[in-house]
């Protein structure tokens, strides 16, 4: 357990002589004073073997406290709507399928009863969902996760190694999430001792951090790409920074901020950051910029370490709005017969067209974005937008599919060369000159799905429905952002679907065949249905609002961590600086995005 105090030592004592005839007679005399014994009795055994009972050292952590904003106690809310409820419900089915079947392993494997070790063997089903457990207000299971958490001595053979990315966002992420939420000091223990077992990937020429690492020797291991991913070496910072607010080792914002200091210094021009990048040189390998698998969660973290932070690092607030303008200036299309709007990559400028689901996290970020920034009204217009329209897209992405459900990866019908009329800003500003005909923009206002096959606009290229989360993810935000039902409407069709397609008698599987009935399914249910889609379902339709976008930002792996202030201390050895005044106006009061109703 964690020291609720230490003891830098006690002052020496008068000697008196206790045992003489005189004191006896005082102590025995004065009964407060019989008790003086027995005191400096526990004082000098306290003194002796404080450091022992304590871990008193220089790598004790300080008195943990409930971070800012968290709550005093477990969540449980008074009422359930019907929604919440079947969401709830659905979440108890799967972690106690995963309990009968596969406890203490990482993942169940549904379709089998099996089990898989396929995230380092600690079990990340429970380090992923303990933050969902606490939301949902399902404390014996919590508290039951705790136990296995405790005994946790993230033990990896000398031979192997673990994914630095994935072990950051699923079991760090749990950890500090459900620290902030519960205050449970285990947690954050753990959490510390995690932390410091992955701080040698970044022991790079450059430090920016290896694919993998060995918790026990410090080794590390390359990726298949011999380098890092942007996404890999971008999403470390919300978690390390936190730790290191509440630990006050240096350490962690030190490694997780120099990464930071590469990306500001590295002059890429107008924000296209490229995917991969050398961890020797710390330069880039490759030439393509993305918002999907290799680039996803970087773009993320941009702004949302500068929201965690309390809006103190403004260098990564200014990088987020650099790569959104070239993310709309150079990925964002519109296909030539249903008007949908869609973000692909490019590769030395030239488009793949390719839509991937993990891309649907973008409207949501946008979201957060357009509500948390003071962006002057064009801005603002734009990414709102931007938002609506592809979020509108990755819904007919499921609704156009016979089981409901969206497919992994889509081509999109595109232009003839060299493709410059699809680009979303070529439609905008003839739209513009031309007085906004209709007072829609392009690729907006479409929201009818289409059975035709032949007639969608786009050709799935991987038809599996992996129990992502990214499009329910921005339909949470653009609801509590906009305060349009729409959203949740549309993210209560998605759960029919799910549970009517993917809900087996073990858990939940990931469908292989999302459109043609009945489905086909594959033996898996990863960690991050339990820990994000089923999260974002049941917040989505909670009658309360259990995380405040104002006091918590979520982690690319949907774990909610408190904002927080550096104080003047952290700020001065940081090297941050000082917070600009607050304004008046409310970033995060609801606004109906253009052309929304509220």
């Amino acid at each position: 357990m964690l020291p609720f105090h230490t003891r830098q030592g006690f002052p020496q004592q008068r000697k008196v002589n206790l045992f003489s005839k005189q004191s006896l007679s005082l102590l025995w005399s004065r009964p407060v004073l019989r008790f003086l014994p027995y005191l400096f009795g526990l004082i000098l055994t306290l003194y002796l073997f404080a450091p022992f009972l304590f871990n008193y050292g220089r790598d004790s952590l300080p008195i943990p406290t409930l971070p800012h904003g968290a709550p005093a106690g477990p969540v449980e809310p008074q009422v359930l709507s019907l929604r919440a409820q079947k969401v709830r419900d659905a979440y108890v089915h799967a972690y106690t399928s995963y309990k009968k079947d596969a406890w203490e392993w990482d993942e169940l494997r549904p379709l089998s009863g099996g089990r898989d070790n396929n995230f380092n063997g600690w079990g990340v089903s429970v380090f992923d969902s303990l933050d969902t457990m606490w939301i949902m207000g399902l404390h014996d299971l919590f508290h039951e996760g705790l136990e296995i958490v405790e005994k946790s001595t993230f033990y990896t053979p000398p031979d192997k190694f673990v994914p630095f990315f994935e072990t950051i966002i699923r079991y760090l992420g749990g950890l500090l999430s459900a620290y902030a939420l519960s205050g449970e000091p285990i947690l954050l223990q753990k959490a510390d001792e995690l932390g410091r077992s992955l701080l040698p990937a970044f022991n790079t020429t450059s430090g920016l951090p290896m694919f993998a690492v060995n918790p026990q020797t410090g080794a590390t291991g390359a990726g298949w790409t011999g380098g890092v991913l942007w996404s890999e070496a971008l999403s470390n910072q919300m978690e390390f920074k936190y730790l290191a607010h509440l630990t006050k080792r240096a350490e962690y914002y030190e490694k997780t901020e120099h990464v930071m200091e590469i990306m500001y210094n590295a002059s890429i021009e107008g924000g296209q950051f490229p995917t991969q990048w050398d961890v020797s040189t710390g330069k880039p390998m490759n030439k393509q910029f993305a918002v999907g698998a290799y680039a996803d969660s970087a773009h993320e973290y941009l702004l949302k370490q500068w929201l965690l932070t309390g809006q103190s690092e403004p260098k990564t607030k200014e990088l987020y709005l650099k790569a959104v303008e070239s993310i709309i200036n150079e990925l964002i299309y519109v296909t030539p017969n249903r008007n949908l709007l869609y973000v692909t990559d490019a590769t030395n400028g030239s488009p793949s067209f390719k839509f991937e689901h993990l891309s649907c996290f973008l409207p949501g970020l946008l979201a957060l974005g357009v509500h948390t920034l003071d962006l002057p009204l064009p801005t603002k217009e734009l990414h709102s937008w931007a938002a609506e329209g592809i979020a509108t897209t990755c819904w007919l992405s499921y609704a156009d599919q016979k089981s409901g459900l969206g497919p992994d990866e889509m081509f999109m019908a595109r232009a003839e060369p060299p493709y410059t009329s699809a680009k979303w800003t070529t439609q905008l500003a003839y739209w513009e000159k031309t007085g906004r005909p209709g007072g829609v923009p392009p690729g907006l206002g479409n929201t009818k799905p289409e059975e035709n096959v032949g007639s969608r606009d786009y050709n799935p290229y991987k038809t599996s429905y992996l129990l992502r989360p990214e499009t329910v993810e921005s339909f949470y935000i653009l609801w509590r952002t906009t305060g349009d039902e729409i959203w949740r409407e549309r993210g209560w069709a998605i759960f029919e679907a799910i549970e009517k397609h993917a809900r087996l008698e073990r858990g939940y599987a990931s469908v292989g065949t999302v459109d043609s009935v009945p489905v086909s399914h594959l033996d898996e249910m990863p960690s991050f249905f339990l820990a994000e889609t089923l999260k974002y379902l049941y917040l989505m339709f909670v009658d309360q609002e259990i995380i405040p976008l104002d006091k918590y930002v979520f982690n690319t792996e949907a774990h909610p961590l408190p904002i927080f202030e550096w104080s003047a201390k952290e700020r001065a050895q940081y090297n941050i600086p000082s917070k600009p005044k607050a304004t008046k106006e409310n970033p995060f009061k609801k606004q109906p995005m253009s052309g929304q109703s509220t």
